[in-house]
């Protein structure tokens, strides 16, 4: 048994969170939690979220697992209010999921869960971090962007640099140490990122207070933040682009 309700603005944070990286995604609905592990096609991006109970309006569950057209509920959550109730429930004895807002009701048929396996999340030991606001964060992103694809970050122990180098022109985003949250840095870092994955993700920790991200000398980034007044956790991870990368 799956009964849930929360306002619009949680449920399509976390629907949108998860679409950045997949289409499908398995919701892991525990006693007191729900968690997500998901992957893309091309194992680039990872995401690891978790939510607590506490940030529903209504938790009324039996472990659960369900497989979820992230899409299609992004779709019908698009024409409700913020502050609308989204309801959410799954019952065994009838196989379906349904979701109500006001007058609206979706059954949707849910996904087979044996396609939808979580990877398991990396365990790794990132030399440098940086704390900012996420805000800051998404405008260096977009301003890089308007140069090329792949994007330099570079931190060493007085400054955070956001950098893109096309063939003719360049952008360049520096954030001395007095406009960060924190900086925890030994040695200069510095590593390449798709932008292509980068930008859809800065559109939701846009809104959040504060982004963390820790990396390395051509490392995978680790990008974290908090939403729902902390309730919510998302760990976003990205590979690297290196040197012979296509």
């Amino acid at each position: 048994m799956l009964n849930v309700t929360a306002r619009q603005d949680l449920m399509k944070t976390i629907v949108e969170t998860l679409g950045v990286v997949v289409e499908e995604a398995r919701l892991d609905f525990f006693e007191d939690s729900l968690q997500v592990r998901v992957v893309d096609p091309s194992h680039v991006a990872m995401i690891k979220m978790d939510v607590d109970s506490a940030a529903f309006d209504t938790w009324e569950v039996d472990e659960t697992k369900l497989g979820l057209e992230m899409r299609r509920i992004k779709d019908l959550l698009s024409v409700a209010a913020a502050s609308d109730m989204v309801d959410l429930t799954y019952d065994e004895a009838d196989g379906m999921v349904k979701l109500n807002m006001g007058r609206i009701d979706m059954n949707l048929r849910p996904l087979d869960n044996s396609t939808l396996s979580p990877p398991n999340v990396p365990s790794l030991e990132l030399p440098c971090g940086v704390t900012m606001a996420g805000a800051d964060l998404a405008q260096a992103l977009r301003a890089a962007r308007q140069v090329g694809d792949l994007v330099n970050v570079s931190l060493d122990a007085t400054s955070f640099t956001v950098n893109v180098q096309g063939s003719t022109d360049s952008v360049n985003v520096c954030f001395s140490s007095d406009e960060l949250v924190a900086i925890d840095c030994d040695a200069n870092a510095s590593s390449q990122y798709s932008l292509t994955y980068l930008l859809p993700m800065s559109k939701i920790f846009s809104t959040v207070e504060h982004v963390s991200l820790r990396f390395g000398e051509n490392f995978p980034l680790k990008l974290t933040f908090d939403f729902a007044d902390g309730a919510g956790h998302v760990e976003y991870f990205l590979a690297p682009r290196v040197e012979g990368d296509f």
